[in-house]
C-alpha cells in the first residue's frame, strides 16, 4: 500500500518543511489539492510529464518522484517518505530557465488548474529545481529502455500542509539502437567518439576539452546549456543520424555562439533565454527517437570535413 502523506517527504523537500516548521499552524493532512500527471513524449533518458494542478493550485510548486518499475516493485510498491537511493526526487520551486515552454512558464508554483510541462532526464541544467542526488553515473537522466513509475505531490506552504501523491504514471525510455544519442551518452562513452574534435561556433575544440564541457552544469549560462547539446546534435549526425530536421538550428546554433569558448575551456556566456530554443530542439533531436528519423543503415557516416562545410 502506497504511503500518502508525510510530515517531511523527501530529502528534496526537507529544507522546505524546516523553514515551515516554526511559523506553522497545525496543519490537517492533505489540505491541498493532489495534482494530476499525463505522459507525454519519451525519450531515450527523458520522460516528458504534464503536472496539472487541483482547486488549490501548487502554490509552493511540486515534486516529482520516480523509481524504475522494478525497484518500485522491489520496494513493495511504495515511494520512500525519507527518500532512498533507488528514488529520484525532483522539488520544482523557482522559475524555469531551460525548460520554459518557449516563454510560457515563468514559475513552477501553479494557480489552480493551471498545467505545465515538464522533463524528467533532462533536468540538471535547470534553474528552479532542487534534485536528490541519484544515480549520477547518468547525470539524474532515466536509462535507456526501462520501465519507470512516475508520481506527483504539490508541496507544502507556511499555511498549507502537502497534498497527497498522484496517481502512478508508467512509461518505458527509448533503447538507443540505431538512433541518436543524448549529450550524457557522449560523455560517457568516449571511445565510440566518430571524431577527435569538433567546432562550434568558430572555435575548435579536442575530444578532451569537449568532455569537460559536456561534465560542466551550465547554472545560468545558456552557452553552456547550447554547447552541450550543440556537441551532442553533431556526434550523432557523424554517426548516421539524419540531420534535416536540426540543419537549421545547428547552422544558428553556430552562428550565435561565434568566437565565444564553453566554460569550463573558456569564460563565454550567453543568457539562458536566448539559447533555450535552439537548446531544447537540439536536446529532442538527441533524445527523441520515436521523432526524429536515423538511417537505419549507415553505409558511409559523412566526414567531420563534410560535416564542418555544411554548417560553416
Amino acid at each position: 500500500m502506497m504511503r500518502r502523506y508525510s510530515v517531511v517527504v523527501s530529502a528534496a523537500a526537507l529544507a522546505c518543511a524546516l523553514a515551515f516548521a516554526q511559523a506553522a499552524p497545525a496543519l490537517a493532512q492533505g489540505d491541498l489539492e493532489t495534482p494530476t500527471v499525463t505522459q507525454g513524449i519519451t525519450g531515450l533518458g527523458k520522460q516528458v510529464l504534464t503536472i496539472t494542478a487541483g482547486s488549490t493550485g501548487c502554490p509552493n510548486g511540486f515534486t516529482v518522484f520516480w523509481m524504475t518499475q522494478a525497484d518500485y516493485v522491489g520496494s513493495g510498491s511504495q515511494w520512500w517518505i525519507y527518500g532512498d537511493p533507488r528514488q529520484g526526487e525532483a522539488y520544482f520551486w523557482g522559475t524555469p530557465e531551460l525548460n520554459d515552454g518557449g516563454g510560457t512558464y515563468t514559475t513552477f508554483k501553479l494557480a489552480p488548474f493551471q498545467s505545465i510541462e515538464v522533463e524528467i532526464g533532462n533536468l540538471i541544467d535547470e534553474s528552479g529545481v532542487t534534485l536528490s542526488d541519484w544515480r549520477t553515473d547518468w547525470d539524474n537522466e532515466l536509462e535507456e529502455g526501462t520501465n519507470y513509475m512516475f508520481c506527483a505531490w504539490a508541496n507544502p506552504t507556511a499555511t498549507m500542509y502537502q497534498s497527497g501523491f498522484s496517481e502512478n504514471i508508467e512509461g518505458q525510455t527509448n533503447p538507443h539502437a540505431d538512433c541518436t544519442h543524448t549529450s550524457s551518452w557522449w560523455k560517457h562513452n568516449p571511445s565510440q567518439w566518430p571524431v577527435a574534435n569538433l567546432t562550434l561556433g568558430t572555435v575548435s575544440y579536442t575530444k578532451a576539452q569537449l568532455i569537460q564541457i559536456l561534465g560542466k552544469t551550465a547554472g545560468s549560462n545558456g552557452l553552456i546549456a547550447l554547447a552541450k547539446q550543440l556537441i551532442a546534435a553533431k556526434l550523432n549526425i557523424l554517426i548516421g543520424a539524419n540531420p534535416s530536421s536540426v540543419n537549421a538550428t545547428i547552422i544558428a546554433a553556430d552562428t550565435q555562439i561565434g568566437s565565444r569558448v564553453a566554460p569550463p575551456v573558456g569564460t563565454g556566456t550567453l543568457t539562458m533565454s536566448s539559447t533555450n530554443v535552439k537548446t531544447n530542439t537540439l536536446g529532442n533531436y538527441n533524445s527523441d527517437c520515436n521523432h526524429i528519423p536515423c538511417m537505419s543503415t549507415v553505409a558511409a557516416p559523412p566526414t567531420w570535413g563534410v560535416l564542418k562545410a555544411r554548417y560553416r
